[in-house]
């Protein structure tokens, strides 16, 4: 039979057509153990294209050598949904000419789509793939579980090159992405670093304020007037998101309430929901651990979902849309309660909306779980650095000192004031962490636009500065 299998990914680059000013696209599912994205590039680099921009659904730690392809002008434009740190201080002291365009995890599909952000090349790392282009991410060496941030750059790219370290014999059974948008398939020895992809375990916090805010989320949605039968739910992986899972799971079990499904990035902790009886099923966009990656592919209840499907603002509908609960993280919130995960307390770029954004617009109770402070910095502050997700969309914030309601739920407010939870003004939980930590001072801002943060609806929500020389 004929194969789409090429020798190198300097042939399949060479086969695409790929030439000067073009864009590129990237997956983030091998996480910080990814490979494919360094190896590309450093073959694009070494055949002279050059004022290329990279879409790549989120950066890591692992992707640092782009930032000598942006000195190098390889790469004149960068397009994602999360920066990690390290790149993320180099974007902030004026590394790259043009703004980073931060988008979301439904945005980025939803603009692939319509081509908004049209993809000339998607190379996409496949755990297992065949000769023919049929690609999982549930089997091989390097197995991270589901694809779903992959499947608008498949779908919408003019070229697509699958690059695997487990090629297997025609029909792979069981794809994320099928044959029909796959234009070659190269095999390497490793598209990752397996200790990077995904964690054996992921844990539950043990710090006491931790578990004090997690057990303050779980009666929240306790008292929300939302758990009942048909209930669904996401939340991260962070330690303290975790224990808020766990506390919720005895309380639904104690009642005996039966949700509808679990959603996002699925861990071993979602996956215990799960079989407990909690959920009717998991819909995963991206598994955290092991324990997630096997049920992926041994559970039939847990079902692989796109990008798009999860949370694209264009599509017929996005399961984001039917969410009841959310649990979400913050680098800040303000007396607004507008949220930044962007960046850090200095202002420079660490991170990025991903999903956050939005789930917090398509759930019914949005809650923002954080300590009051971090580093002696509180984190409620008259106005956010970066607007990441903006205010009216969030709905609790709940610290080791108190929960805040935003004032348009008031009868959310009345009813976990009846339940004995400690409801604060957003103000007086300010108040309160600045008479511990002292007020900070202002952040001095540059003037040079480094970033801009885009909706879920493609408008500019705010614009990211770099960060001065001081």
């Amino acid at each position: 039979m004929s194969t789409k299998v090429v020798k190198s990914i300097r042939e399949a680059i060479a086969l695409t057509g790929l030439r000067d000013g073009m864009t590129v696209s990237f997956h983030h599912h091998l996480r910080n153990g990814d490979y494919v994205l360094n190896m590309v590039m450093e073959q694009i680099a070494d055949l002279g294209i050059r004022d290329l921009t990279v879409n790549a659904s989120s950066l890591f730690d692992a992707h640092q050598p782009l930032a000598d392809h942006i000195r190098n002008h390889v790469v004149t434009g960068v397009l994602t949904d999360y920066m990690a740190a390290g790149l993320g201080r180099e974007i902030s002291r004026g590394l790259l000419e043009r703004p980073v365009e931060f988008r979301t995890h439904g945005g980025r599909p939803s603009d692939i789509a319509s081509g908004r952000t049209p993809v000339d090349v998607a190379f996409i790392a496949a755990p297992s793939a065949d000769p023919m282009g049929n690609c999982s991410g549930k089997y091989g060496k390097s197995a991270c579980g589901s694809l779903g941030y992959a499947a608008a750059d498949a779908m919408y790219a003019k070229k697509v090159v699958v690059i695997t370290d487990g090629l297997v014999p025609y029909p792979l059974l069981d794809w994320s992405i099928p044959e029909i948008y796959v234009d070659y398939v190269v095999e390497v020895e490793a598209i990752g670093n397996p200790a990077g992809i995904v964690s054996g375990t992921t844990r539950i916090t043990r710090d006491p304020v931790g578990l004090v805010m997690a057990s303050y989320a779980a009666r929240v949605i306790e008292h929300s007037g939302l758990l009942e039968e048909g209930f669904s739910f996401q939340t991260g992986a962070g330690g303290a998101s975790l224990a808020a899972a766990s506390f919720l799971k005895d309380i639904m079990l104690s009642k005996g309430v039966k949700g509808s499904f679990g959603l996002g990035g699925i861990t071993g902790y979602m996956v215990d929901m799960l079989r407990a009886g909690c959920f009717q099923s998991l819909l995963d966009v991206q598994c955290f651990d092991l324990q997630a990656v096997e049920s992926l592919r041994t559970d039939p209840r847990h079902q692989e979902i796109s990008a798009l499907h999860y949370a694209s603002p264009t599509m017929r509908s996005a399961v984001v849309d039917s969410l009841d609960v959310v649990i979400l993280g913050a680098t800040e919130i303000d007396t607004d309660f507008n949220v930044n995960v962007h960046t850090d307390s200095n202002g420079y770029i660490m991170g990025g909306s991903g999903g956050h954004s939005d789930t917090a617009a398509g759930a019914k109770l949005a809650m923002i779980i954080a300590p009051m402070f971090r580093a002696r910095l509180p984190i409620v502050t008259d106005r956010v650095t970066c607007v990441s997700t903006p205010g009216r969309d969030i709905d609790v914030l709940v610290t080791q000192g108190g929960i805040a309601v935003n004032p348009k739920n008031g009868a959310l407010a009345q009813r976990l004031r009846d339940a004995g939870l400690p409801v604060l003004d957003i103000h007086e939980l300010k108040a309160k962490a600045e008479a511990i930590t002292g007020t900070p001072k202002a952040l001095p801002k540059g003037d040079r636009v480094v970033a801009e943060v885009i909706s879920r609806d493609g408008g500019v929500l705010d614009r990211i500065c770099a960060v001065p020389e001081l």
